[in-house]
Formats: structure tokens, C-alpha cells, sequence
């Protein structure tokens, strides 16, 4: 196979206005992706106990909860994980505890990471380690099927968009094909019209801009062929698994809120199909070879939320940042559902986890109720001890909460059509929970400012809070279906700890260990809102902070946790930060985790959005176990005004999802602020891109 000629390698290049979220993140995508989400305040208003209400009395109970913590990691241990983060969640002590910097006792550099860090860097390029090559796979407005026009700036139409690759990719999952051919399931999250069309008016949009902005959004499902001497992919335009769902997609609400009133419409008085999917953010891939994508700031886009009376009403919105008058698109000057007067019940049936089957092109996409409605970053599954499946799911707002479904189903293995269609409603039946996390020092001790306890860590221990289970409410004063309609307002009255913006989940495959990566608020310990607490340590945190938890015996379905804090972002110059006890001269500089991934060597790897330190975006290798622990290393960086998303890491490629290049504030269609990636006179275009070692080796060997 060789490389579309309009398409040809990328050189490799050596290393060489803010937004309200003081991130490094630009004013117009905090526009455009989550409506100035950080312009507000934050929806989570509510007066639940926080971390420093409960210490005393979690203080009393630390030593039974701890040592049911330690009886899970030593029956992980047990059960052939020894060295592994739920055996031992990493040496105590860092550059500011009591046994001085840990890890980083001369042991090789690990397995996976073996390649020179990229330095910091404001490239308008995707820079990689010397060696590697790159190429893009597929970018914005490339054709998915057959008699479809190229991409051209100047000709766009809704009908051409739907049959084209969408904008904005973000998560990336790839799934087995025959031969060399593989399923790559993209999400496309959100539209930036400013940077999609010439001369485009903000305050009167055409109806061509908008239905093209609808066919923009969603979800793409395209055939990929590795090349056989390479590591670059190229789409296999025409295959009959390749799909495009967009805003006018039908989508089926199926679990315990299907037909329920508070989803019925004029259009869907039955309240069981919604068109689109929206703002669709990361997502996961199931053992039964389905893919989940997460609908995330839905709240951008329904207009008139100011004009209701109703109280209750009012305050389910504005729990879910649905607010004001006119929205930033005005999409509902061209249909009604957008129009919260109007339709009062659209919105509720956006916010949800969403199952599809890219195998068959006949499958209509579910929207999984059962899962809880939020704005959910991702959805990542993991089997419990007992066959069951547990999906773990952050909501990805200051102050808001981490939760956890388990099916009441055991999963069937095996890919037969029997185990295909036992698994098929899997996701519809099963119990929501809200976790809260218990720190094990005194308060006094967290300060805000990072330094680390005098136990060396910052850790602890956590319970999972039952929400619901099936059609039976844990919640007083709200019914299942009201639990799982505005699970936010039923994790406010349970007590669920306010975390910093919890975004992408990830279980390690070889511990079980769950990473999640928390991207960053500015607003902690500010006037008024929640101040620091061990699973969130640090004031006004504009860097973020990954946390590590370890399920009660390594199990799933486990109602207990152990956790502690892998990494503190930010400079490593900085005495805040913290990477796991690791000495921090020798790691790469990191700021605002996202999404994250494992290599086969057990590594994590962490794409940053928003980078604070002045640097662009990037991907970064880091160690969680052995003596190399918290030893952060960067792989790429992306072009100005990116966001680093997907990624996939394969033995013998990475995949990264290079978000909105060029969108800083004031560039425009026509006066782009990045090249990337068709060059000098094209507007700059959302990509997947392919990396790999020009020797042949695995990547990081």
C-alpha cells in the first residue's frame, strides 16, 4: 500500500488571551467547546459535606477502612500483581517527605519510555522524539464514502459533511478487522465556526453554517490499512463499516428513563428516539467489541433557560449549566428542540453515556440512561471478580464528581451471536454509584499548597455510594429515574466529594489499578467555594493532578477503595508539584492531564489540554510502578492552539487526535493562526495523526 500523494509523510521537526479556566487554553475554545463553562460559576452550588466537615469523623474510622484497604492490595498481590500499585502504591517520601526523593535509584530508563524527551515547545507542528516518523491519517472534511467530494473550504454543505470526516476528533478507539485492516471510532466533539467558515457572522449564522455545524458534530466509524513497511494508516474510503452519526442521527434512549415524560417531545412523544449526540468528548471500548462515547457540555447548546418559572425545573438546569437567553451558535433559530421554551424536555435527553456496535452498519446507537446523565468525559469498563462489568465515569466540571456503574449482568464471552445479544443490554440494568474519598492525614496538614503530609503521600481511603439500582432509588426525596435524569443533583444530597474536574478514567490491564486524570481548578479554596482536601490538595490547582485508586481486593465491584496521588502537574521547579515520589529534575514538565491511555508494558500515558506552563500541548509516558515510578517523560507535542487528544498507544504506534489546531483568539477562516497540517494557504484542520519508530522497533525501545 502506498501514501495518498495529497497526503504524504510530515517532516519530522526536532524539539526545539487566556481563557477563564487560567489554563493555557484560548478564549475562543472555551467559547465554543463548553460555553465559557469558567466564565460561571461553577453549578455545583450545593452545601454537601465536604472533605473537611467529614475528617473527623473518617479519622476515627481510618484504621478499619485502611486495613481493609490493605487486605485488597495484598489479595491483588496474591493473585499475581505483586510490585504492582494495588501491592504497594508507591514510595512514600517525594522531594519534600520525610525519606527525601524516592525512586530513580540508577534502574534503566522503563520499558515503552525508552526515547529522548521533547522539550517544551511552541512548534506549529506535531514535534516527536529523533527517529520517529509521523503522518496524517485523516483530517476534517476527508471522504468517507465513495463519490464524495474532497474537502474545499469555499464548497462546504451539510450534505457533503455527512459524508465526510467530522470536526474536532477527540477520543480515537481502534478495533480488529481482518488482515491488516483495522475499525478506527472517532468522536467529533465540537464545531468552532469562526475557524470553519469565511466570513462567518456570529450574531446571524446562515442555515447552510448551522445544518453544516450539525453534520460536523458526532461521530465517524472509518476502515484504516496499515501500510506493511511503515507504521501510517490510510482510510479505506467506501468500506461498508464506515459511518458517519451526526445532530439529525436517530439514537435510541434505552435503560430505565426510556419513555419516561421528562424525555418525551413533540417529534418523540414516546420519548425512546433522540437525534444527535453532542459535544461527545472521550469514551471507551468494551470487552464485547462495542464502543462507548460520552456526551459532555451539552448545556451550550439550548437556548432560553432564563424564561422558565418553574423552580424545580430551574434548578435541574442550572445544575446542569443550562442558563440564559440566545445560545453562541443560535441553533434555535432553526429548530425548535433547541429552544428550552419551547421543548423543556430536549436537553434531558443529551448528557448520557451513548453504546454503539461500529461491526453493524445497520445498529442504531443506544444512549445508555442507566449510566447517569452528566457531563461525562468518558466511560471505561473493567470486569469485576465475578463477570460483571463496572464502568468507571468522571464529570468533567470544577467541583464535580467521579462514579462508577456495575451491571446486575455478568458479561458472556466470546464473539458469538448468543454473547452478542446477552451482552447487547448489558448497560441497560445495574447500580450507579458516587464516590467519596476519605483522606488519612489531619486537615491541618493540607494546606493548599501542596506540601506533602508528614505520612509523605497524599492518600487515603474512599467508599463507593450507592445512587441506584435499577428501579430502586438510594436517594431521598427523588425516584430512580429522577436520580438517573439529574444524577448531579442526587450526588449533591449523598455527599460525594468535589473534585477538580474529573476527566478521563483509565484501569491499568495488568494491576486493575484506575487512574483518573483531574485537569485542573483555579477556583479551589477561592471565596465561597470548596477549599483544598488530601484528593485535591492544592488552591487555585491550574495544573491538575492525577490520582491513582486501588479497588478493595483488586475488585471492581468492590463499595471500598484505596487511593493516592501520582502526579502534582506543573513545573517540576515548582515545590507544589509531586510526580510519585520521583526526583522532579529529571521529568518532563506536565500541565492539565486529560485523556489517557496504557502500553503494553503498563505504562500510562497522558495527553495534556490547556497546558499553563507556556508550552503547547503534548503526550506524555509515565512509569506507575517498580523504582521508576512517577518518571514522566514527554513523546510529542501538537501545533499551536491545539488540544491533545485520543490517544491510542500500540506496540508499534501512537495514535493522537490533534484538536482545533489554530484556534487562538482572534484567527479566523480566513486568517488562520496555524499551517498545520496542509501548509502556508490552507486553513488548519483537525486530524488523527500515526507515529511511529523509522527503524521498525516498538515505540519507547
Amino acid at each position: 500500500m502506498s501514501i495518498a500523494p495529497d497526503r504524504p509523510l510530515l517532516p519530522v521537526i526536532g524539539t526545539g488571551a487566556s481563557s477563564p479556566c487560567s489554563s493555557g487554553r484560548a478564549a475562543l475554545t472555551c467559547r465554543y467547546r463548553c460555553g465559557d463553562a469558567c466564565a460561571h460559576e461553577a453549578p455545583n452550588a450545593s452545601s454537601n459535606e465536604t472533605f473537611a466537615d467529614v475528617m473527623e469523623s473518617a479519622l476515627s474510622r481510618r484504621s478499619v477502612l485502611r486495613a481493609g484497604a490493605v487486605v485488597g492490595a495484598v489479595a491483588v498481590a496474591g493473585a499475581g500483581l505483586a510490585g504492582s500499585p494495588a501491592a504497594a502504591v508507591g514510595p512514600k517520601g517525594g522531594p519534600s517527605g520525610p525519606g527525601g526523593p524516592a525512586g530513580h535509584h540508577g534502574a534503566r530508563t522503563p520499558k515503552g519510555l525508552r526515547f529522548t524527551p521533547v522539550a517544551p515547545n511552541v512548534q506549529d507542528a506535531v514535534v516527536t522524539p529523533p527517529g520517529y516518523d509521523q503522518q496524517v491519517v485523516i483530517s476534517w472534511g476527508d471522504p468517507l464514502f465513495r463519490r464524495t467530494p474532497a474537502f474545499d473550504l469555499n464548497q462546504q454543505s451539510a450534505e457533503r459533511q455527512k459524508r465526510q470526516f467530522g470536526f474536532n476528533n477527540d477520543f480515537v478507539g481502534v478495533l480488529p478487522l481482518a488482515g491488516r485492516t483495522r475499525l478506527m471510532v472517532v468522536n467529533h466533539e465540537y464545531t468552532s465556526e469562526t475557524l470553519m467558515f469565511p466570513g462567518y457572522d456570529p450574531a446571524n449564522p446562515t442555515r447552510e453554517q448551522v445544518e453544516t455545524a450539525w453534520a460536523a458534530h458526532g461521530l465517524s466509524v472509518v476502515a484504516v490499512r496499515e501500510d506493511r513497511r511503515t507504521g501510517a494508516l490510510e482510510p479505506v474510503v467506501g468500506h461498508r463499516l464506515n459511518r458517519r452519526f451526526h445532530t439529525t442521527s436517530e439514537f435510541e434512549l434505552t435503560g430505565p428513563v426510556a419513555g419516561h415524560p421528562l424525555v418525551r417531545t413533540t417529534a418523540d412523544p414516546a420519548g425512546r428516539t433522540a437525534l444527535g449526540t453532542l459535544n461527545n468528548c472521550s469514551g471507551g471500548l468494551t470487552p464485547w467489541g462495542t464502543w462507548l462515547t460520552a456526551e459532555e457540555n451539552i448545556n451550550q447548546y439550548f437556548a432560553n433557560a432564563a424564561t422558565v418559572a418553574d423552580p424545580v425545573t430551574a434548578k435541574r438546569l442550572a445544575r446542569y449549566g443550562i442558563a440564559g437567553t440566545a445560545t453562541e451558535r443560535k441553533w434555535e433559530r432553526f429548530d425548535d428542540r433547541f429552544d428550552i421554551a419551547k421543548e423543556p424536555n430536549e436537553a434531558n435527553r443529551f448528557g448520557w453515556v451513548v453504546e454503539i456496535d461500529p461491526y453493524d452498519p445497520t445498529s442504531t446507537p443506544r444512549k445508555r440512561t442507566a449510566l447517569g446523565r452528566f457531563k461525562h468525559e468518558a466511560a471505561q469498563p473493567r470486569i469485576t471478580d465475578d463477570g460483571h462489568v463496572a464502568v468507571y465515569m468522571g464529570d468533567d466540571e470544577r467541583f464535580d464528581y467521579f462514579y462508577k456503574f456495575v451491571s446486575a449482568k455478568t458479561v458472556r464471552k466470546g464473539s458469538s451471536a448468543s454473547a452478542r445479544r446477552h451482552n447487547a443490554d448489558l448497560l441497560d440494568d445495574g447500580t450507579l454509584y458516587v464516590a467519596r474519598f476519605t483522606g488519612d492525614s489531619p486537615a491541618i496538614e493540607i494546606d493548599g499548597t501542596g506540601r506533602l503530609p508528614a505520612d509523605g503521600q497524599f492518600d487515603g481511603s474512599g467508599e463507593w455510594i450507592p445512587l441506584v439500582s435499577g428501579r430502586r432509588s438510594f436517594v431521598p426525596g427523588m425516584t430512580a429515574e429522577e436520580v438517573l435524569l439529574f444524577t448531579r443533583l442526587a450526588a449533591d444530597i449523598v455527599g460525594a466529594t468535589k473534585m477538580d474536574r474529573p476527566e478521563d478514567v483509565e484501569p491499568s490491564p495488568r494491576t486493575g489499578a484506575v487512574y483518573i486524570a483531574l485537569t485542573n481548578n483555579s477556583n479551589r479554596g477561592a471565596a465561597g467555594a470548596a477549599g483544598p482536601d488530601e484528593a485535591n490538595p492544592r488552591k487555585a490547582n491550574k495544573n491538575g493532578h492525577v490520582i491513582e485508586l486501588v479497588e478493595r481486593r483488586g475488585d471492581a465491584g468492590a463499595t471500598r477503595f484505596a487511593w493516592n496521588i501520582l502526579l502534582l502537574c506543573g513545573d517540576p521547579a515548582d515545590p507544589s508539584t509531586y510526580f510519585g515520589g520521583y526526583a522532579a529534575k529529571d521529568v518532563s514538565p506536565i500541565s492539565c492531564p486529560d485523556n489517557l491511555a496504557f502500553d503494553r508494558y503498563g505504562n500510562l500515558w497522558i495527553s495534556t489540554d490547556g497546558n499553563a506552563l507556556g508550552s503547547h500541548d503534548g503526550l506524555f509516558g509515565v512509569a506507575v510502578e517498580g523504582p521508576e515510578r512517577g518518571a514522566t517523560r514527554q513523546f510529542l507535542t501538537v501545533p499551536t492552539g491545539a488540544e491533545t487528544c485520543g490517544p491510542v498507544i500500540e506496540r508499534d504506534r501512537v495514535l493522537v487526535a490533534v484538536q482545533h489546531p489554530g484556534e487562538k483568539d482572534g484567527a479566523t477562516a480566513t486568517a488562520p493562526a496555524s499551517t498545520w497540517p496542509d501548509g502556508a494557504g490552507r486553513v488548519p484542520r483537525p486530524s488523527v495523526v500515526a507515529v511511529w519508530q523509522r527503524s521498525g522497533r516498538s515505540i519507547g525501545m
